[in-house]
């Protein structure tokens, strides 16, 4: 095993140019002007789900050196919805953002900066270098070490600078909800509302506008007990207990408490909260110590204590009945679990999904998904699913109690969103997160970033809209009373519940708004021989791990295949000898990167290490799907650093 680290020369890092800032009170930054703080750059989009990893792996870092560091958040944006400026200052409230903002539409600072994922960080000094450039999520550690030297060697030179930076925080906002997630209708007529900005539980009268109580003390933290004092972060997904079930396990409401990577249960009788799986630790694919107490032992399709595993952003959950389980969309490693709540021992397991980021059916276990979000049950006992980052409808046929077969209905894959109806082959959503069965079978779409509901009617192939000039639905519950039919539609950046009637027939209107595909410019690589580099240092006061067996991966394959005549596959170097076919003119290479890295024992006066230091272990990851165009003066050589 070897891998290949990349020395960055002394380069000066380039201006920030894009359309404006957020979070500065309506000042323009300069990195002039930030001379002698330390400054990470974080390349995001707020559709992402590894961006929002890092979001909150820099939280600690950011609050612990606020007199020296400067985080600067460079949006660069890659849905279509995300460009709009107003959009972008939502999600900038939503995920509590508390550093400045560029607003980056036209990836001027992204190329500058040689972005080719997202997320990327880069770490300029106090002097204005480039001193770090490093791709994708698990970096939190390493930033924070790299930060703490900088500070120390700057504070010796006197080039360091302390005192407050530029972000001014938003004005506090008010209101009943507050980017509200999903949302259940109750046994009693009500309805609770996953409340994800004040990090609560919302009962509502059946209006869905009074508040009855709720449930959370609306601060961040992952604590159990009566409703004023638990606490979750950004919950997501609701799902009724079967009645059953509810006496024997104790609670009646799962929810997919998203940001703190578990599965809590609630008692509707007096708002007890319980948490029912996850660590409260992320799940890192490829990693070492995703179940406590265990190492390397995790197999997908066993089935593990449900409070020992580590999940990753569990985004929705819905009961199956096939399935005898709760099915649990994991959004942060693009799979689906199945948790089955047992009162001795509830366990989970994984479903279906290899976590590689894709748009693959055939069965659960090869099937490949990108940020599963949304889960609805059919009368056959299917389930459908709200696949965002594929912009796609897909559906889970039970096969028995442990599998399920994939089928896409509508999507086209990560690079192709738009808003077109008509035949589910040739229709386009943008980055739906809710979907919900009607009456007659069809489906209905929360259609987020096209701010629209669209149906799907699996009898005749065909997509239509339904509504439209909604504000991010993200999700949608189905109301029948007197042969009438109602969406009840959270509006998420809206803040609010909003109720639209159907027509008896169910009809929507036939749109065509337009196909779109990501707009990152194509890397020029020459035929022949291409060597791919994805440098990795491990972080100061790190080294690489390789006791349970090699520290480095990297997976490459290309769309389309034939793209690569060779070097497809996987291996432990990071670093590949890539063949192009010639006869192909352009494909996206996708390429996956892991890196483990251990901190260092410390060593006893007789040179062995501390037995009473017991390490932690960090990975790095990232996913990069490149576009490449092949011409014949292109690069023989492609580096993507994963920390460099």
């Amino acid at each position: 095993m070897s891998t290949s680290v990349q020395n960055l020369p002394r380069v000066r890092a380039s201006e920030l140019v894009g359309r404006g800032w957020l979070n500065t009170g309506g000042r323009t930054v300069t990195l002039s002007e930030l001379r002698g703080k330390v400054v990470v750059l974080d390349f995001w989009t707020f559709c992402c789900i590894n961006c929002l990893h890092v979001l909150d792996e820099l939280r600690e870092v950011e609050e612990q050196h606020r007199d020296e560091l400067v985080i600067i958040g460079v949006h660069s944006p890659k849905f279509e919805h995300e460009a709009d400026p107003d959009a972008l200052a939502a999600a900038v409230e939503r995920y509590e953002v508390r550093h400045p903002v560029l607003d980056d539409p036209e990836l001027v600072t992204w190329g500058a900066y040689t972005a080719r994922a997202w997320p990327t960080l880069v770490v300029i000094d106090p002097e204005g270098y480039i001193v770090a450039q490093m791709a994708g999520e698990g970096h939190g550690t390493a930033i924070a070490a790299l930060v703490s030297d900088l500070i120390a060697e700057h504070a010796r030179k006197g080039t360091l600078h302390r005192g407050s930076g530029p972000y001014v925080p938003p004005a506090p906002a008010s209101g009943t909800l507050r980017f509200p997630a999903k949302a259940l209708a109750l046994p009693n007529g009500n309805l609770l509302v996953a409340d994800a900005g004040h990090h609560s539980l919302a009962e509502l009268g059946p209006d869905g506008e009074t508040l009855v109580r709720r449930i959370g003390s609306g601060e961040r933290g992952l604590v159990d007990g009566v409703p004023g004092e638990a606490r979750f972060s950004e919950p997501n997904g609701l799902a009724l207990v079967p009645e059953d079930l509810r006496a024997s396990l104790g609670y009646d409401v799962v929810v997919a408490d998203t940001v703190n990577h578990a599965l809590r249960g609630v008692r509707l009788s007096d708002g007890v909260v319980f948490t029912v799986a996850g660590t409260g630790e992320q799940f890192m694919v490829g990693g070492q110590e995703n179940v406590t107490g265990t190492v390397g032992a995790f197999e997908a399709g066993e089935s593990y204590d449900s409070l020992s595993v580590r999940l990753s952003s569990p985004w929705d959950v819905e009961w199956s009945g096939e399935l005898g389980a709760f099915v649990v969309a994991m959004a942060g490693n693009h799979t689906l679990w199945d948790f089955h709540p047992g009162p001795h021992l509830p366990v989970v397991s994984l479903l279906a999904g290899t976590m590689n980021e894709g748009l693959e059916d055939g069965p659960g276990e090869g099937a490949w998904f990108a940020q599963p979000s949304g889960l609805a049950t059919a009368a056959d006992g299917a389930l459908w699913l709200a696949d965002a980052e594929t912009s796609a409808l897909r559906r889970l046929v039970p096969v028995d109690e442990t599998d399920v077969t994939v089928e896409t209905a509508v999507g086209q894959g990560l690079f192709d969103f738009g808003h077109r109806d008509g035949a589910a082959d040739q229709a386009l959503l943008q980055h739906p997160l809710g979907v919900a069965v009607l009456p007659d079978g069809s489906v209905v779409v929360a259609d987020t970033y096209n701010g629209a509901l669209r149906r799907y009617d699996p009898a005749s192939g065909e997509v239509t809209t339904l509504a439209k000039d909604l504000a991010e639905p993200s999700d949608v519950l189905v109301e029948v009373a007197d042969d009438a039919v109602h969406l009840l539609v959270v509006e998420s950046a809206a803040h609010r519940l909003t109720r639209v009637a159907l027509p008896a027939t169910l009809a929507g209107e036939v749109l065509d708004g337009g196909a779109h595909k990501v707009a990152r410019p194509a890397t020029d690589v020459g035929s022949g021989a291409l060597r791919l580099d994805v440098p990795f240092a491990p972080a100061p006061g790190q080294k690489l791990d390789d006791r349970w067996g090699p520290s480095t991966s990297l997976q490459v394959s290309a769309t389309p295949p034939e793209l690569l005549l060779s070097g497809a596959g996987s291996g432990t170097d990071l670093f590949r000898e890539l063949v192009i076919n010639p006869e192909v003119a352009e494909g996206v290479l996708h390429v996956t990167a892991k890196a483990a890295s251990c901190d260092e024992v410390p060593l006893l006066p007789n040179g062995e290490p501390d037995p009473d230091v017991f390490p932690a272990c960090h990975l790095a990851q990232q996913d990069w799907g490149v576009p490449v165009r092949v011409v014949p003066d292109g690069d023989a050589g492609l580096t993507l650093p994963l920390r460099g």
